[in-house]
């Protein structure tokens, strides 16, 4: 059983075999099965650092709750443990494992790896640190990808909307999100304009000839992108209804 669960760790949440076996040794009190629901309150990795810092990690004081409440609790007080001992975790990694994001806890996990035993793990520190859904997005067929709204919904958690209400902020959040999907469109219509029925021009027939299609961003910013303006202000109004229910 124990194997079968650490080739699902290894196969399906990307954990290198030295990390598996490193967690298996630990004797947890429980063996993460999901690693982003697993990880995301804080209590696995504070039992991971009570074996190699005992005193300083009372596991009694940890809550193995799942609310944002308990989550936020429990990573106060291992930000401040790793404060004193000046060891550092991304941020980024931290922030997306509590909310759940995509890649964030599996990358934690490895960090804590290389900070605890001294070893290095070649792709840790080159892994990006958006944690969105882009690279399962582009997995799927253009007709199952997300729409902008879906976009926002994967990628921006009720969680880090609660954490962070003011609205402006999430608003960015939210902007960021639909600039990256609109602009993955626009690359979308430029290598298959046939499915979106899309006549290039004369100008475009020739650029086309003489260098590789452009990323998009032209396209989003241009005031003849259609329906970017409403698009996005359709999405704002979405998010600002999902800040008002969370509240």
């Amino acid at each position: 059983m124990v194997y079968n669960l650490a080739e699902q760790l290894i196969h399906n949440h990307n954990l290198k075999q030295k990390v598996v076996k490193w967690l298996q040794n630990l004797d947890l009190s429980f063996y993460p099965k999901n690693v982003r629901r697993d990880f995301s309150n804080g209590y696995l990795v504070a039992e991971i650092f009570s074996h190699y810092y005992p005193v300083s990690f009372p596991l009694h004081s940890y809550d193995k709750g799942t609310s944002l409440s308990a989550k936020q609790r429990n990573w106060s007080q291992i930000g401040r443990f790793l404060q004193k001992q000046s060891l550092h975790l991304m941020k980024e990694a931290i922030d997306g494992t509590i909310h759940c994001k995509s890649g964030a806890a599996e990358v934690l996990v490895q960090e804590i790896y290389t900070i605890l035993t001294n070893r290095s793990i070649s792709d840790v520190q080159n892994r990006e640190s958006d944690f969105t859904d882009q690279q399962y997005q582009e997995l799927l067929p253009a007709l199952a990808r997300s729409t902008a709204s879906k976009a926002i919904k994967n990628n921006l958690a009720i969680t880090e909307i609660m954490a962070k209400p003011d609205i402006c902020t999430n608003q960015k959040k939210a902007e960021v999100i639909l600039r990256r999907h609109l602009e993955h469109k626009a690359e979308e219509r430029v290598l298959n304009p046939g499915r979106f029925k899309v006549k290039p021009n004369r100008s475009q027939l020739s650029a086309n000839n003489l260098a590789p299609p452009s990323q998009g961003d032209e396209c989003f910013d241009s005031p003849s992108s259609g329906g970017t303006t409403s698009s996005k202000q359709r999405v704002l109004n979405f998010l600002s209804a999902v800040i008002s229910r969370a509240y």
